[in-house]
């Protein structure tokens, strides 16, 4: 357990959190030469977990406001927040060795959205990100002059105004272009999808237009990985993937929490897990299952090898940290740190010169 200091802003009334690893995490990291980054959500927090050089755990958190998707690129991440696009590159080779973590992720560029309750994020190739616009019920692009640039909208979206009326939310690149989409459901009138949380949700093939699996409840977090398609079946705390031949969804392990956010080592899935917002998850079927299999819901994230379904290890928080959005694996660093766009000393502070070549 080690209890932690929220610090440089927090967005939430308590002050700190405990973290539980399982035994043996720390080694895993060390082996693999990784660390996982988390987008808390209510918290407003970035949290890394990784390790030490010396086996001990390495957990560093900084603030952005409400975030959610975060994508990786060849040398950094972006995440949405509450009102920006943001851009994070690591500056280690500015600041030297030295320092005590293995890479130190700052602000380098921004779009100013304004509250489009942005969800998943994901780049195609070298540009800008595509993000889920899920006030607007489309992918976008950000913008130079704009809010957003819209990208493209399902079928059963007659216009694009600003309400949410299917509550699309994850997005699946393939090849390195949008592929796959989940929604809540298919509705075309403000939040109308929230009568369909317990079976209106389906994934959609952006480039048919066309449903590939429906009846699901609250599906998040799409991922094309290994020839498959992986989805969270999360109003039933359910990991796992489509048969794309039969549209069926394939249950692999179930989880003791709502499910949001996925990324893959080879055959390991790094999922996350929330708490409910409200004691319980009313009117999904996880509340039904926690209850028969007498387990309370978890925030944190599970390792999952998703061949045999077990989960191998685990990371559990407790206090301010109750909901967990989206996980990047972070290859090649295990200890990483991270200046907050909102510590504007810090900001003004942290230079970075381009090399110049003659």
């Amino acid at each position: 357990m080690l209890n932690t200091s929220i610090n440089n802003g927090s967005y939430a009334p308590e002050t700190t959190y405990e973290i539980y690893f399982s035994n043996g995490l720390t080694d895993w990291f060390l082996e693999n030469n990784l660390s996982v980054a988390l987008s808390t959500y209510q918290a407003g927090k970035i949290i890394f977990l990784g390790a030490k050089p010396n086996g001990e755990r390495w957990i560093h958190n900084r603030s952005v406001g409400v975030c959610k998707g975060m994508a990786l690129d060849a040398a950094g991440f972006w995440v949405a927040t509450d009102e920006q696009l943001i851009r994070f590159g690591d500056l280690l080779s500015d600041v030297g060795p030295d320092n005590e973590s293995d890479a130190i992720f700052a602000p380098r560029k921004s779009f100013y959205t304004g509250n489009l309750d942005g969800h998943d994020v994901a780049l195609l190739g070298d540009k800008d990100p595509v993000f889920v616009n899920t006030l607007f019920n489309c992918l976008s692009r950000p913008s130079s002059d704009y809010s957003f640039e819209p990208y493209w909208k399902p079928k059963f979206i007659t216009e694009l105004v600003a309400e949410d009326r299917c509550h699309l939310n994850g997005l699946a690149v393939k090849d390195g272009a949008p592929a796959y989409v989940t929604s809540i459901a298919q509705t075309n009138s403000l939040d109308a999808w929230r009568g369909k949380r317990d079976d209106g949700g389906v994934v959609i093939d952006v480039n048919t237009d066309e449903v590939v699996c429906e009846n699901l409840s609250m599906p998040h977090s799409p991922r094309w990985h290994n020839g498959a398609l992986w989805v969270h079946n999360s109003g039933r705390g359910e990991f796992g993937k489509i048969d794309l031949k039969s549209g069926n969804f394939q249950p692999i392990t179930f989880c003791p929490g709502y499910l949001r956010g996925m990324a893959f080592f080879g055959d390991i899935a790094i999922v996350g897990l929330s708490i409910p917002r409200n004691k319980t998850f009313g009117g999904l079927k996880l509340q039904s299952s926690l209850e028969n299999y007498k387990l309370e819901a978890q925030c944190g994230i599970y390792f999952i090898d998703t061949v045999a379904g077990e989960v191998i290890h685990s990371v559990i928080f407790d206090g301010v940290v109750k909901e967990l959005y989206d996980v990047l694996l972070l290859s090649e660093m295990t200890h990483p740190s991270m200046i907050s766009p909102l510590a504007n000393e810090d900001v003004r502070r942290t230079l970075s010169v381009q090399p110049v070549t003659s």
